[in-house]
Order: structure tokens, then sequence, then C-alpha cells
């Protein structure tokens, strides 16, 4: 009976020991656990906080960037001839494209690194001639002011290309204080409605680039003897030109564009050629003498302000155009393959 209970004990004794040990073994192992996430989080924070501190302290390696705002309908079509234009200038720009809502530029989609994942999250439907381009316009503005860093905002389509390498542009863009705005006051064409009045006065109303309409869009109806019925205005042409003007801005603004488009096209036969769009370029157009002949302008006829300007860079002459549109992707590529077309000429 001794014996039995003797054994009893040294078996509650063990199981007691085991039971210790489990316990031991668990507390420790969870001590384990909870030392590494800490030592995890801890890990994550210091990073978080150093990352914010890289945004709040002004990096000084960094220079002030150039933010290019592409509005495209899916991929960019000439992405080769900005991936070469963009090349070995890294921290001098940053990108931002408005495709088509859901549209990804992965790998898949571009060819360039500079365009990966640059594609906004929160783009929307844009049709021509709308008021939605003008939203796309505030879109990506919003993304690009942003980072501080952007000083410059350039905006382009699909269909542009730069005409100089990118330290010619940088400097050009940068050595300029004011904005450069396609801007007219509308003295000549009667664009403006009296509608507006008092809102918009017609003191303020500005547009920029746009022809008028053909002879073809009224064959059906009868021309109004009121030209700003006949015009039928495009928004995003008249927009921010009118509200900086109505902000009292027009100082701070050089009043031309950056971008060459051929609008002067009366006559042509094509009627692709005519009217509310600019010329497109295709493969048989885009030879030396033309990418030269732009490159040449150095004044700007304002006709509806009957006046004349010469273009000019840290107060010297210059050519008015820094980029051109529109180009279709076979004229692309032999102006890089023909033409000899480099970003290391500046000029």
């Amino acid at each position: 009976m001794k014996k039995k209970v003797s054994q009893q004990k040294l078996l509650y004794r063990w199981k007691r020991k085991v039971y210790a040990t489990l316990m031991f073994a668990f507390c420790f192992g969870t001590f384990v656990f909870i030392q590494a996430r800490f030592a995890s989080i801890q890990a994550r924070f210091n990073r978080i906080s150093a990352s914010l501190d890289s945004l709040k302290k002004p990096r000084l390696d960094q220079r002030p960037q150039i933010a290019f705002l592409f509005i495209a309908r899916n991929r960019l079509p000439l992405e080769f001839v900005w991936d070469a234009f963009f090349k070995g200038e890294d921290g001098k720009f940053s990108i931002y494209v408005h495709s088509r809502p859901g549209f990804v530029l992965n790998e898949a989609t571009t060819r360039s690194k500079y365009f990966l994942d640059r594609q906004l999250n929160d783009s929307i439907q844009v049709d021509w001639g709308e008021s939605t381009m003008i939203e796309a316009e505030r879109v990506l503005l919003r993304h690009a002011l942003r980072d501080s860093f952007n000083h410059r905002f350039v905006f382009l389509s699909d269909s542009c290309i730069p005409l100089y390498s990118f330290s010619y542009t940088y400097n050009y863009i940068m050595s300029t204080p004011t904005s450069f705005v396609d801007s007219f006051a509308d003295t000549k064409d009667s664009r403006y409605n009296p509608r507006m009045n008092p809102i918009i006065p017609v003191r303020n109303w500005r547009k920029g680039s746009q022809r008028k309409s053909l002879p073809e869009f009224w064959r059906d109806r009868p021309v109004p003897a009121e030209g700003w019925k006949e015009h039928n205005c495009i928004p995003d042409e008249h927009y921010v030109q009118t509200l900086l003007s109505q902000k009292g801005v027009d100082s701070e603004l050089t009043r031309r564009s950056l971008t060459h488009s051929a609008w002067d096209l009366s006559s042509s036969k094509s009627n692709e050629r005519r009217g509310w769009h600019p010329m497109t370029y295709k493969f048989s157009d885009a030879t030396p003498d033309l990418i030269q002949s732009i490159k040449g302008i150095d004044n700007i006829n304002y006709e509806t302000e009957y006046r004349r300007e010469w273009c000019s860079s840290k107060g010297k002459p210059s050519p008015c155009f820094l980029f051109a549109r529109k180009f279709t992707r076979p004229a692309a590529l032999r102006l890089l393959r023909e033409v000899n077309f480099s970003f290391t000429i500046i000029a």
C-alpha cells in the first residue's frame, strides 16, 4: 500500500515538473515572439519616421523639378522619344499621366521605366470639346502640387514631342519667372457670349489657340449673325486663360505657349488638316526641314490683338517653342531614325 502511494506521489511530481516545463517554454516562446514583433514594429516605425523627416527636411542634393503632366487616351505612343529625352536627368523632373480610368502603366503597356506606374488612380473619362478636359488638368495639378520639389508644370498631350535636350529645356523654363500660357484678348473673332456678363466681363475674356469653325460645320444650318454663336467655344481653350485674367495675374504670364501646333492650314484640301484640330504630322511629314522650321520660329503674331512679340529667354532672343504636336508614332520613329533627332544637341 505504501509503495502504491509512493508511486502516485512520484507520478504527481513528474506531471508537475512536465507542466512547469511546458509553461516555462510557452512563456519563454511568447516572450521571444513579443520581442521579435516589437523589434519589427520599432524598425517599421523608424523607417516611417525617417521617411516623414525626409519629407519635412529639404534634401540638399535635390534640385527643383519640372512636373510633366501628360493627358493620354491609354498608353503613350511616343514614349520612346520621351525616354531618350529623360535619360540621365533623374532628380530634375517628375511625371504624371492622366489616362482613361482603370488603365495601368506596367511592363505590358510601357517599355520606358520613366512611365511605369505613373498613371493617376483617380482619372476620369475625358471627351474632346467637353469640360472633362479641364477637370483632367485639375486632377493632374492636384497630384503634382503635393510634391514640394515641383516648381514648374508642363501640360502635354500624348502626341507631343520635345524639340531640344532636357538640359536646354530645363534651363529655358526654370530661368523664366513667369508662366507660359497661350492667352489672347478676344477683340477680333467675337467669341464672347454676352450672357456671361457681369460674372465674366468682356475685358477679362481670354482664349488660347483655336480655329474658327469650318463652313462644313454649318452646311445644314444657317450661319448665325452673332460671332459667339458660330464658334461653339471649346472650354479648355478658354478656362485657364480667363480664370487667370479674372484673378488679375496677367502680368505674371508670358502669354504664349511653349508647344507648337500647326493651325494655319486654310489652303489645305484635306478636311482632316483644317478646322478645330491642329495638323497631324505623319511619316511623310517628318523631315529635317519640318523640325528646323519649327525651331526657327522666333516671333508670334497676335492677330486678335494686332501685335507681334519676339520670343526671348534670359533677356536674349530665343526660339519660341520647346515642344511640338501632333505627331504620329511612325513620324516620331522616322525623326529618331532618319533625321538624327538627337537630344544631345541643344540648338
